[in-house]
């Protein structure tokens, strides 16, 4: 299968993520899945990507062109789609993946985040979400969407989306 990775680029982020997404990416590797992914090389994405490499496997970047001026890009992809927007890597995101994984990132991962999961809601896709929820990093946005359902803002959402605290879940979620 083609796995979705969202997640932060960032350099400044604690070690208990990049340890965690890249063994997400070796067993994604091990498991025979593709990484399709926001093609950078550093954070959440760069860890992953390096854990599939590391293990003979496959990734596909897709970004925009002009993403090279804010992030580093990955030299190592096994296919990389350049794109004009955001919002075009989003729609190859969709078209390329059979399966999403959100790990902890910042406001790009939950831009990416809510628009698939509205997607899967307005029925435009049926694919696999899993939030990979290490050390608890979104528990106080689970929080929240509980809240909005609770009062009645969103309807009932388990079908929407899965959790998983570890890597072993993930990759159930993913069978």
């Amino acid at each position: 299968m083609n796995i979705c990775l969202y997640g932060s680029g960032s350099r400044k982020i604690d070690k208990i993520y990049t340890d965690n997404a890249y063994e997400l990416g070796r067993q994604l590797a091990k498991n025979g899945h593709t990484l399709v992914f926001g093609g950078g090389d550093t954070g959440m994405m760069g860890a992953c990507a390096e854990g599939v490499h590391d293990n003979n496997g496959r990734t596909i970047g897709i970004a925009p062109e002009w993403i090279g001026n804010f992030e580093q890009l990955c030299k190592k992809c096994s296919e990389f789609i350049l794109v004009d927007t955001m919002d075009e890597r989003k729609n190859k995101f969709l078209e390329n993946s059979d399966a999403f994984i959100i790990t902890p990132g910042g406001i790009g991962t939950l831009d990416e985040f809510f628009e698939i999961i509205t997607l899967k809601k307005l029925k435009q896709h049926n694919k696999e979400i899993i939030i990979f929820n290490i050390d608890g990093f979104f528990n106080k946005m689970l929080k929240m969407i509980d809240e909005m359902s609770e009062k009645g803002f969103l309807y009932k959402q388990e079908e929407l989306y899965n959790i998983a605290n570890d890597i072993n879940t993930v990759m159930e979620y993913l069978k």
